[in-house]
């Protein structure tokens, strides 16, 4: 069942204009875009999770679907299963409104090549095409099945970009050089490939996460021995680039011996302080789990964790005492939250500066080194190697 087409058309330009008031969307031809583009048959069906945890469908006959699929809100598409029988989330649609910060950010002219890395629901390439025609727009996904459904999708509007099933990592060499590379993934560092793949004074524009949450948006121009740019202001997140170079799905966690207590006046998730988050992972190994555990008496979980896969790891109380702190315990060969909090007190004296004053470099040996305002500045540090 397909919503009538004056349904669904009046949907996208509240959508477009939503985006328009709310100071997100600012391009005359990103507008009409959105206007012209049916989210709904990128997103036929879609799941939300339930308090329980349980995983519920939505689709066409769901009542409220079409307000749903045209809110400015990303949309799990598709679930997986691990081999306990927990379901996880594989696929989604963006934000809107990101996708949009991420296309305006593009700095597009009617002449621009773009690969995308991530088509996803196919979504995100409608948009492009939209804006650049068929010949110009190149999209990758490492799912062929994820390919194959967003290239059907396109076809029904008369959309055919170029779309392959490959490794994001590896680009697409063959049909290279590009004027921006977009990734609709986040990668932990940056592949050199991209930036061969892209003409001197084009833009790579990747969310760079070295580990969950500790990282955003950057745009990176061409140069000839470097790609160097700015992060983005505002924060985002995306699922991570699945491939050949992504990390294990499941990577097992090696506790090492307890160390001293102590206790933090900070709150008890790291990640919820996003730049100094990001900035400690320059001095920490591979941060390869954060979670939860044990139960405290109202049921609430006791304990935010955090470990590495050098055997390193922390703990912080949920709770905090009469005073404001927190219990925190740490062990293994580095002390996590200790050099956390030593980060969280060097970034408060520079000021609290925001994602829009860091900036990045990397170099084709692979070095990413982030810097405070300009490359040459004394606050800088250099993010370890992958491996």
């Amino acid at each position: 069942m397909t919503p009538p087409a004056l349904e669904w058309r009046q949907s996208a330009r509240r959508l477009a204009a939503r985006l328009w008031e709310s100071d997100v969307l600012h391009d005359d031809g990103v507008r009409a875009a959105i206007e012209a583009t049916p989210r709904h048959v990128f997103v036929p069906r879609f799941f939300v999770q339930e308090p329980t945890g349980a995983w519920v469908a939505s689709d066409q006959r769901t009542p409220g679907y079409l307000d749903e699929v045209y809110r400015d809100r990303p949309l799990v598409t598709t679930l997986g299963e691990l081999s306990d029988g927990q379901r996880v989330t594989v696929s989604s649609s963006t934000t809107p409104g990101l996708m949009v910060r991420m296309i305006e950010a593009l700095e597009l002219d009617d002449a621009s090549r773009v690969l995308e890395i991530g088509t996803g629901t196919g979504y995100n390439a409608a948009l492009l095409t939209r804006l650049l025609g068929a010949r110009q727009v190149f999209s990758l996904d490492v799912a062929a099945e994820l390919i194959e459904a967003a290239r059907s999708r396109l076809a029904r509007l008369g959309l055919t970009p170029t779309l392959l099933a490959a490794d994001g990592a590896a680009g697409l060499p063959d049909h290279a050089p590009y004027d921006r590379i977009i990734a609709t993934c986040s990668v932990r560092r940056v592949p050199w490939s991209w930036a061969d793949q892209t003409r001197p004074g084009g833009l790579v524009l990747a969310d760079l996460k070295p580990a969950l949450h500790a990282g955003s948006l950057v745009a990176l121009r061409r140069q000839e021995d470097r790609l160097e740019g700015r992060f983005l202001p505002r924060w985002a997140a995306f699922m991570a680039m699945r491939g050949a170079a992504a990390p294990a799905e499941i990577v097992e966690v090696r506790r090492g011996e307890e160390g001293a207590r102590g206790t933090t006046s900070l709150g008890s998730d790291p990640a919820s302080e996003l730049v100094p988050w990001f900035l400690v992972q320059a001095e920490l190994p591979r941060i390869v789990a954060t979670g939860l555990r044990g139960r405290a008496p109202d049921g609430r979980p006791s304990w935010a964790t955090v470990a590495a896969e050098d055997g390193s790891w922390c703990e912080v109380a949920m709770q905090a005492d009469g005073t404001g702190s927190r219990v925190t315990r740490q062990g293994g060969p580095v002390r996590i939250w200790d050099r956390f909090e030593r980060v969280v007190c060097e970034w408060e004296n520079l000021g609290r500066p925001g994602w829009g004053r860091f900036g990045l470099t990397v170099r084709p040996d692979g070095s990413h080194i982030v810097w405070l305002d300009e490359p040459a500045s004394p606050h800088r540090r250099v993010l370890p190697p992958t491996e």
